[in-house]
């Protein structure tokens, strides 16, 4: 029974073949918990239990579970909890939804621990399943601000969780202010920056042709632009005009060529859709944009690291543009309060604000490289640090 399932699930954990369970519920996550799941894989004692879920099963989010499927790694479940409609009602249902559902996987599972990530309405699911069922939570990137509504939800789970791998110093010093035990707190650095270790960053045109898209046919080995910007759910409802005037101060630049990627599943996401979906339809086809849905992981490093400018609110501008030196243009407050590196230029949602931010960075010859986020390796030392750890819930 569940009931029976729950109680075993807070017996102390030995050290021998533990099972630990990441939850991948969005395209971002994976990007984030990849080299974690190899080090997890390599670990003698330790056993992975993956699941798949939400946004990562949907094909218009770009269906992540494929990506994850031909990397070699096999779902013990896969759950489709997103209520679809990216609004404020189908993001709370959605976590309730989540909740029920993780709840049932974790009692059939019964993991050592759970891994779960960041500051997306998923993470705070995962959380709360695991937490009520006395399951040890391992949080990744916690302790961090950025703004909006990511820092109550990424606080209230480091409060739920009972291990955290932080991803700077900075965050770590946070998290122990927050009441959690030093000796819980690590700081390996972020996951995500060991994809730009491991891997060839050079770009190759008949590879990255073959993720279709629609627009402009993209010549790779030329200057472009990369943007991407996601709903905020605090100023939810302003989606479209935001991502608009980002939009028009790119059409602006004519003579450089774009790369778009469609927003993350939050609240708000219809609205940046359609925003970008009005304006490539008023486009010419002589016009230098080219929208995609999704890349690898991998993929997406080579396409960050080459490109000349990054514009949006992704935290992958900051984190891993930070790693690689690339200048960028954070638009509007959904990560303003983030930890950063010298690349970012912060501009608001003006067209002719971040068109001028824009001229700035594209010629910006002075970024270093910054190791804020770690040095590539985290995923290795957070595996090694799960397999040493006799995991307990905390008192």
């Amino acid at each position: 029974s569940e009931e029976l399932n729950a109680g075993n699930l807070s017996m102390k954990t030995s050290l021998m073949n533990k099972k630990i369970c990441v939850v991948v519920a969005s395209r971002a996550n994976y990007a984030r918990v990849k080299y974690l799941m190899k080090g997890i894989k390599d670990q003698d004692n330790l056993e992975l239990q993956l699941i798949v879920a939400a946004s990562a099963l949907i094909d218009r989010f770009g269906k992540v579970i494929d990506v994850i499927v031909d990397d070699g790694f096999e779902p013990a479940l896969t759950i489709d909890y997103l209520i679809e409609g990216e609004t404020l009602v189908t993001q709370s249902k959605s976590t309730g939804l989540g909740i029920i559902e993780l709840t049932t996987a974790f009692s059939s599972l019964l993991p050592d621990a759970v891994v779960t990530v960041a500051d997306r309405f998923e993470t705070m699911a995962t959380a709360i399943a695991s937490s009520y069922l006395n399951i040890p939570l391992v949080h990744i990137q916690g302790g961090e601000v950025s703004g909006n509504i990511d820092d109550r939800v990424r606080h209230a789970v480091t409060k739920l969780s009972d291990y955290h791998f932080v991803s700077t110093e900075h965050s770590r010093e946070r998290v122990i202010k927050m009441g959690e035990e030093p000796e819980r707190v690590f700081n390996f650095g972020c996951p995500a920056m060991d994809i730009l270790r491991n891997i060839d960053l050079s770009i190759e045109d008949s590879k990255l042709s073959l993720y279709g898209g629609v627009g402009y046919q993209i010549d790779w080995s030329q200057p472009y632009i990369l943007m991407m910007q996601h709903p905020v759910t605090t100023s939810y409802g302003k989606g479209f005009n935001e991502v608009t005037q980002t939009l028009h101060a790119l059409r602006d630049l004519e003579d450089i060529q774009k790369i778009v990627l469609w927003p993350n599943a939050d609240a708000g996401s219809d609205d940046v859709s359609k925003g970008i979906r009005v304006f490539r339809e008023k486009l010419n086809s002589s016009e230098k944009f080219h929208f995609y849905r999704n890349f690898t992981p991998e993929d997406y490093a080579r396409v960050l690291n080459n490109a000349t400018c990054l514009v949006g609110n992704s935290s992958s501008f900051i984190r891993e543009g930070s790693f690689l030196g690339k200048p960028a243009v954070i638009v509007g407050d959904r990560q303003y309060d983030r930890e950063h590196g010298d690349n970012i230029r912060f501009s608001n949602y003006d067209k002719d604000n971040i068109l001028q931010n824009l001229k700035k960075q594209m010629h910006n010859k002075k970024i270093s490289k910054s190791k804020i986020f770690g040095l590539g390796n985290a995923g290795e030392l957070i595996s090694k640090e799960l397999s040493n750890l006799e995991l307990q819930v905390k008192r």
